[in-house]
């Protein structure tokens, strides 16, 4: 298919444009839609974060010993150079195929490999009058569901009750 605007290269680009419920496609190369403004996947700028992090991978290629780069994911075939470039991983298989390479990384950037953060205590424990006002609450929608025949959610609420009890 011919580009509709040059009528010389052939459509890369095929937009769809819905106004009204009248259909109007367009069909563009990759230089005709540039000139209308139309990001392409090869125009489109990364992401900050995938910046970032091929920034930061650029810098540990020295870091790395050689033969390192060869490496790839023997199941989805991306490399670390991959990652390098694009700031992203390509399946959950390369993070236990570059291991070493992102405790590395996440050494550099956090300090550490390993997640510290604060532990969330756990939600203080209801006094017996909050538990008798919430068995109130809940018998009361039980009774509700019920007489709305609404029996999914009246079985939902007799085991919660019978939780609480």
């Amino acid at each position: 298919m011919q580009c509709d605007n040059c009528g010389k290269r052939e459509a890369s680009i095929h937009l769809t444009q819905i106004v009204d419920n009248s259909v109007t496609q367009l069909h563009l190369c990759d230089e005709c839609a540039a000139e209308k403004g139309v990001q392409t996947g090869s125009s489109i700028s990364k992401l900050p974060l995938s910046g970032f992090l091929a920034s930061v991978g650029q810098g540990a290629a020295a870091a790395l010993p050689p033969g390192t780069d060869d490496r790839s994911c023997g199941f989805c075939g991306a490399t670390l150079q991959d990652f390098r470039e694009t700031g992203r991983l390509g399946c959950p298989h390369c993070y236990e195929t570059f291991e070493q390479h992102m405790r590395d990384l996440l050494r550099r950037i956090h300090g550490a490999s390993q997640h510290v953060g604060e532990v969330y205590l756990p939600a203080i424990t209801a006094t017996y009058d909050d538990t008798g006002r919430v068995l109130s609450e809940l018998r009361d929608q039980l009774n509700r569901a019920v007489h709305t025949e609404n029996f999914e959610l009246a079985a939902e609420l007799r085991d919660r009750i019978r939780g609480m009890e």
